[in-house]
């Protein structure tokens, strides 16, 4: 089993790579888990893998619990958070007891932001069951769910005591939803490793083909650059603001389709509107937002889309968490490999961008 370290002083935690669920009790005993659990899931996983985990937590000794809410963005919400506290303290859950988040993006978020309030803090791991999740979201610390249309507005960091990645999950992943983790693997390479990047654009037909030794190698890599952001700024005071790369567009086009497209595609959007921008300041040359285009392309991303008025999606940005003193952060390739932070990117630049990423 392939591993990975996050240093992160006294909230450290391992990162495991593997193709099954096999190894995971002996992963929560070397870290001490306690025996009292609730596994948080959605209606989509439940159905997959809530059985199978359960019982694998139940025949080696874990008081389990299984609480499933219903799939889908829009239940991203306080309610929902509240049912998971509801169910903590049905199941009997005390500060010592753990929450286990197996799902993709939002029931890791969810369940990560519960364990951070439930008791003041109890402690949870992460299982992520998507390439998104797998990629970025279970990778961090970040908890939380929208609010009044602005998205991941509240929340906490609450780093996770493990994260078990099976790469075995991602055969039952819908297309768009592998198609929704691959943006934020591609992001990866653009903003911190052209290697990487490479590798992606090289290995294209065997990551396409979910071959589980690709998989795991491409995971590994990703987490690590991840990881390497995440140590260096755990709470987002400076670097880490790197991985909101095409987010600031992104999130502007998910709310403006309510929510009816994956993020990882409108991240895909989003970087093409910010690489636009890029080179229209001459940060990058044509050929680097073609290369970008073209591999986003390459495994099933829509690069234009049709977008509402601009005012409406513009607005939309203007409830952005990340704004500065009232102005928008972008985050802008200069090559691939590398990325700038800026608050001066202007709304005629923006608007340029909107018509460029438009059908």
């Amino acid at each position: 089993m392939e591993k990975l370290f996050v240093d992160l002083g006294k909230n450290s935690y391992d990162i495991l790579f593997s193709d099954s669920f096999s190894a995971l009790p002996k992963a929560l005993a070397d870290i001490n888990v306690p025996k009292k659990l609730l596994v948080v899931t959605d209606s989509n996983v439940e159905k997959l893998y809530a059985d199978e985990v359960n019982n694998l937590l139940k025949e080696n000794g874990y008081d389990s619990a299984v609480y499933a809410f219903t799939a889908g963005e829009e239940n991203k919400n306080m309610d929902s958070i509240l049912g998971i506290c509801k169910a903590c303290i049905e199941h009997e859950m005390d500060r010592k007891s753990m929450i286990v988040a197996l799902g993709g993006g939002v029931v890791g978020d969810m369940a990560g932001f519960a364990a951070a309030i439930f008791m003041r803090g109890i402690d949870f791991v992460q299982i992520p069951t998507t390439l998104l999740s797998q990629s970025d979201s279970s990778v961090g610390g970040k908890t939380g769910i929208d609010f009044m249309e602005s998205k991941n507005i509240l929340g906490a960091f609450h780093q996770p005591k493990l994260v078990y990645i099976n790469v075995g999950t991602l055969k039952t992943l819908p297309p768009e939803q592998f198609v929704s983790g691959m943006g934020e693997v591609i992001k990866h390479g653009i903003i911190r490793n052209g290697s990487f990047f490479d590798y992606v654009e090289e290995n294209s037909e065997k990551i396409k083909t979910l071959d589980s030794e690709t998989l795991i190698k491409m995971d590994k890599i990703n987490c690590s650059i991840k990881a390497d952001v995440v140590e260096q700024d755990e709470k987002e005071m400076g670097l880490r603001a790197i991985l909101n790369f095409g987010h600031t567009i992104g999130h502007a086009v998910e709310s403006a389709y309510d929510f009816k497209m994956t993020h990882g595609e409108c991240v895909g959007i989003g970087m093409v509107g910010a690489s636009y921008i890029a080179h229209k300041r001459g940060l990058i040359d044509v050929e680097t937002l073609k290369r970008i285009e073209n591999i986003l392309d390459m495994y099933g991303f829509k690069t234009r889309v049709t977008l509402p008025e601009k005012e409406t999606v513009f607005s939309f940005m203007q409830k952005d968490k990340k704004k500065i003193a009232g102005k928008l952060k972008f985050v802008l390739p200069t090559k691939i490999g590398e990325v700038m932070q800026t608050t001066d990117v202007t709304k005629d630049e923006i608007f340029a961008a909107f018509d460029y990423i438009s059908e």
